[in-house]
């Protein structure tokens, strides 16, 4: 059986691109053991902690469930605003992706956040 992140890249990045379209940045996938950056634009350096990055992210796992069953329904989506653009955090069962961008209108993090869960909670079987 095939890793299902090999057969998706190809769809993370579209639906990224789609929802961000030039003002995206990076685009990340993680789970609680791995992490590979899918994308990154030509004219930004590799010198993000990757591994470091992973690490904040994970919390996003422990959010899930910290978030269940309150009123105010079930953990979605984590924007963080940054200086020079925004970091997008999506996580659907076991693995997640962040999104980083520049500046961009605040519905279009919504539309971004959407596409994403619905390609990785295809990643499981039904």
């Amino acid at each position: 059986m095939s890793h299902p992140l090999a057969e998706r890249t190809d769809e993370l990045l579209s639906a990224a691109r789609t929802a961000t379209g030039d003002e995206l940045r990076s685009l990340t996938y993680f789970t609680r053991e791995t992490v590979e950056q899918l994308y990154l634009r030509s004219d930004l350096n590799r010198t993000a902690d990757l591994i470091g990055f992973a690490e904040n992210e994970r919390q996003g796992f422990h959010a899930q469930s910290m978030y269940a069953d309150t009123q105010l329904g079930d953990y979605q989506f984590t924007v963080r605003v940054f200086e020079n653009g925004y970091l997008t955090r999506v996580i659907a069962n076991d693995h997640g992706v962040w999104v980083t961008t520049d500046s961009m209108e605040i519905d279009r993090f919504e539309e971004l956040a959407s596409a994403l869960a619905v390609i990785l909670r295809s990643f499981d079987p039904s």
